[in-house]
């Protein structure tokens, strides 16, 4: 039961695109224009950086929002240790594919690298701190936003099966296989040198 519940829950606030709110406003359809993703990076690029920020951290904090609301309800009804850590990679585990595969726009959204990074701050300060670090660290210095996002997948297994075992690193390794099959396309852009460098993006 409690695993319907926080799939549910983390479904729900997947669906909630920081780029469908902004498209409105700006009266873009971002989902379809650049290099067609609803994610912050296409906004920065069709936008600018404040538009990018403002998706992401509505995406950052839905995550982080999903989760926290999960985490008040297991300690209203005494749900601890490893379950309680299982429903909480659980609740992460949807909340990414409800933002790759919202029911609000046709099951075809973005990336999920931002609610990921609101997945790290919610479930442990540790986690994200190293995440979140090594995604700046790798991105800077390849000036490639998809390669810090691969290491920032690869520091989360590591770290979740240090910190919380085997099961709930088996859903981060599902994760890690999602992203990587969803940035296949930026991996060939940057094989043949075509992938929008970040230095290019903030020039706006």
């Amino acid at each position: 039961m409690y695993f319907l519940i926080v799939s549910l829950i983390g479904y729900l606030f997947g669906c909630l695109h920081g780029s469908q709110l902004v498209s409105k406003f700006k009266k873009i359809d971002i989902k379809n224009s650049g290099v067609k993703n609803s994610g912050a990076s296409n906004t920065t690029i069709l936008l600018g950086w404040k538009y990018g920020v403002l998706v992401a951290l509505i995406d950052i904090f839905k995550a982080t929002l999903a989760i926290m609301l999960v985490l008040y309800i297991l300690n209203q009804y005494g749900i601890t240790g490893e379950e309680k850590n299982l429903l909480v990679y659980l609740t992460a585990l949807f909340v990414i594919i409800g933002h790759n595969y919202p029911i609000t726009m046709k099951f075809s959204g973005g990336k999920g690298t931002a609610s990921l990074v609101g997945v790290l701050l919610a479930i442990d300060w540790k986690i994200a701190v190293i995440g979140i670090g090594i995604l700046f660290i790798f991105t800077f210095a390849t000036d490639y936003l998809v390669v810090g996002v691969l290491f920032m997948y690869l520091s989360f297994l590591v770290t979740t099966y240090f910190f919380f075992g085997i099961e709930p690193t088996m859903i981060v390794l599902l994760l890690s296989v999602l992203s990587v099959m969803k940035h296949m396309e930026n991996y060939k852009r940057i094989l043949t040198k075509e992938e929008t460098k970040l230095s290019s993006m903030f020039g706006k």
